[in-house]
């Protein structure tokens, strides 16, 4: 697609590419480290593109004339600063996002620290960067939104711009709904989320845990991973996020990295090297991974001098109290190590605390044997993917956790559970007699794909995403039909030779009743029914989840023809029922039971069986007590028919379970798809009739009763106005 088409890229995260530090009395500009910040910094440079993040320094270091200095810099490197002060710094950065968020979404519940003082500041941060988007954004603008530091941003730019184009992306796990439904605020940071118009995660798991925590804690269903919020379609997806492929293969082969190789050669001697390189942070699972490389020395006596374990800890957060806890923890397992299988010229793990520049750090990629990458809980890790592009002869061995969220595309390698230390060893003990020939194709297998799926590539399939969901959204819309629109469609009904009219019927052609016997039709409803299906030239259908014996009743004697159960059954005008879809009833006696316990719990609710469905109504019960009842059912539903031909659909006030692969959309076809219509009605009030909808040609007059977004052309508020439009049709017949 055509950049100069698409308006600018906003990128917007904690921390600028750019990198604000002071020297004495000076302040210089360094490029930060990231792989966000470095593999897509030309990227968005190419999209015309604007930055905006915290610069790096409290805002009480920065002087008058410091702030001009840098807001001249950052301007010119397309940077927008968010000045942050010392206090914001702490309660949002080191309290919300990494005592709280941090610990929760990586499965670390027990370190969560629940403080309002955290979340008042991490609302009012989110606040700052919205107030800084809204300076810089236009219309047009692609604005993409990242990680777990700014959740509420993208709800606070759609309250200001409602129109705006925004893009979500997660760097880090999302957890299942058990876990996430602990967090205090769970409510605002979803609603936050789904300010944006594209969710992203890493994995498709992601993808699945966030969907059911809308589900169950917002109420929202998902179609294809499509959301209805407001007037809006929301789309989340997995985006597996790359890394910049070239930079690393390409530096791997330097003469620069030569020397850094042959250096590290000459270190390692007749060693095989195995690297493992973390940031200091409990997620990864260092003391784990050191208990497993212990047990690998304790059980292969004959390999202890012939290994080396480079263990490369970043120094990460000092000054919180459980990562200088897990620093004092793993100096004692390296000693205890060292102690105990090392020999005098010969330690079997190398440790190194601090970070290293690139040039040395690929030189550890391509020259170790084996990579060790098992953090417990990961959103992707780069470094797996880093260490496989510094490989240019294939030889290596990747060992890598399947709790990464890399382990979804790098199949090839040894996958492990970082919590199984004896299989941990066992995968060591292979990468150890692993034949060459071997390692090449594996490692060939992964290069290939992660050159493919690199950091750009990721990006642009993002950005590809985005566009496309605003174009959905475009089909998906509420507008209320105009009067001029409605003499319109008086007039192509009047010009017309053969007309066809598809109608849901509940909440469609009459209101919604308590009972579902109490919604029979009225005198007036029959009388309009009745004069349309008089004019020959009118093909009247009614389409509706209704069991067939009511609708012969109410409406057998109209010539008109009926669809009942969502299809199921069909009565053509003068013909017997015929069941043309062919499903089966026996799986009721296994639901049944489970509905009705809910029943029993739930005053005011009942539960209604047709041939092939059954039907959970809870109009009448307890707004809060429907609400939580049904959210209940539909989840336990959903568990117990995820292996039967079933689907649970949520409807207005009930809870439908049929069979999979029956639709109004698949009966409503029947008529939709013959020739010669030169004037289509439709009207429906739910998401059963948006398939109705979807299959009915541009040209068709369709209205959703209700102002949701939908694909219908047109939104009516009730069934009134129905009535009304087509009283008037029947007025044109007289």
């Amino acid at each position: 697609m055509n950049r100069e088409s698409r308006g600018r890229l906003l990128m917007v995260s904690n921390r600028l590419p750019i990198s604000v530090v002071r020297h004495g009395e000076e302040v210089k500009f360094l490029p930060s480290v990231g792989g966000l910040a470095t593999g897509l910094r030309s990227f968005y440079q190419a999209y015309k593109g604007q930055w905006i993040g915290w610069p790096g320094l409290e805002g009480e270091e920065i002087s008058g004339a410091e702030a001009c200095v840098i807001g001249n810099r950052m301007g010119f490197e397309g940077c927008f600063p968010v000045i942050l002060s010392r206090q914001e710094l702490d309660l949002y950065y080191s309290g919300f996002c990494n005592n709280v968020i941090w610990p929760l979404f990586h499965y670390f519940q027990n370190y969560a620290v629940y403080d309002e003082k955290y979340w008042e500041c991490y609302q009012e941060v989110n606040r700052k960067f919205c107030h800084v988007v809204l300076e810089t954004a236009r219309e047009e603008d692609f604005i993409w939104v990242h990680d777990y530091h700014l959740m509420l941003l993208p709800g606070y730019i759609r309250e200001k711009m409602p129109g705006a184009r925004i893009g979500f992306f997660l760097h880090i796990p999302f957890p299942a709904y058990e876990v996430f439904r602990q967090l205090p605020w769970a409510v605002e940071v979803l609603s936050g989320l789904l300010g944006s118009d594209l969710v992203g995660f890493h994995t498709y798991g992601y993808v699945l845990e966030f969907l059911e925590s809308v589900r169950r804690i917002i109420g929202h269903e998902h179609g294809l991973g499509r959301l209805t919020v407001g007037d809006r379609v929301v789309q989340v997806d997995a985006f597996p996020m790359g890394i910049d492929y070239d930079r690393f293969a390409q530096a791997a082969v330097q003469s620069g990295v030569d020397k850094e190789v042959e250096s590290i050669g000459l270190e390692v001697a007749d060693r095989k090297m195995i690297l493992s390189i973390d940031r200091l942070d409990y997620s990864k699972g260092l003391p784990q991974r050191l208990e497993a490389f212990s047990l690998f020395l304790e059980r292969n006596p004959d390999l202890r001098e012939k290994v080396a374990l480079v263990l490369l800890v970043v120094p990460s957060r000092t000054g919180v109290a459980k990562y200088a806890e897990l620093k004092r923890q793993i100096d004692e397992l390296v000693g205890h190590i060292n102690g105990r299988f090392g020999t005098i010229g010969r330690a079997p793990i190398w440790y190194l605390y601090r970070s290293l520049p690139f040039e040395k750090l690929v030189a550890l990629y391509r020259q170790a044997d084996v990579a060790l990458v098992t953090p417990l809980r990961d959103g992707m890790n780069l470094v797996a993917k880093e260490y496989l592009a510094c490989k240019p002869d294939g030889d290596g061995v990747l060992i890598l956790s399947e709790m990464a969220g890399a382990s979804r595309e790098l199949g090839e390698a040894l996958i492990v559970n970082p919590n199984n230390v004896k299989q941990v060893v066992a995968a060591l003990e292979q990468a150890m007699v692993m034949p060459a020939r071997d390692k090449s194709r594996r490692v060939e297998a992964m290069q290939d794909r992660i050159q493919r799926c690199d950091v750009i590539n990721w990006a642009e399939d993002f950005l590809v995403s985005l566009t496309q969901i605003k174009e959905v959204q475009k089909g998906f819309m509420v507008q209320r039909l105009p009067e001029k629109s409605q003499q319109e469609l008086i007039e192509n009904y009047q010009k017309a030779e053969k007309r066809l009219f598809l109608f849901d019927y509940d909440g469609t052609l009459v209101p919604f009743a308590d009972r579902p016997e109490d919604a029979a039709p009225d005198r007036e409803l029959l009388d309009i029914l009745e004069g349309l299906a008089r004019v020959e030239a009118n093909q009247l259908v009614i389409i509706s989840n209704r069991d067939k014996a009511t609708l012969d009743k109410w409406v057998g004697h109209i010539r008109m023809d009926l669809s009942a159960e969502h299809g199921v059954w069909l009565k053509m005008w003068g013909r017997e029922w015929d069941q043309v879809e062919p499903v089966q009833g026996d799986w009721k006696d296994q639901i049944r039971p489970i509905i009705e316990h809910y029943v029993d719990r739930t005053p005011g609710s009942f539960i209604e069986e047709k041939d092939f469905s059954l039907v959970f109504h809870y109009r009448t019960v307890d707004p809060e007590l429907g609400l939580v009842r049904s959210l209940e059912l539909k989840n336990t539903l959903l568990e117990l028919t995820g292996t039967l031909n079933l689907e649970v659909q949520e409807g207005n006030k009930i809870i439908l379970v049929k069979n999979a692969g029956t639709d109004k959309g698949r009966a409503a076809g029947r008529w939709a798809h013959q020739e010669g219509y030169d004037f289509i009605f439709c009207a429906g009030d739910d998401w059963t009739d948006e398939d109705m909808f979807a299959v009915l040609p541009r040209s068709a007059w369709s209205l959703r009763v209700g102002m949701k977004v939908s694909r219908a052309r047109f939104n009516l508020n009730s069934p009134r106005g129905v009535r009304r439009i087509l009283s008037s049709l029947v007025e044109k017949e007289r």
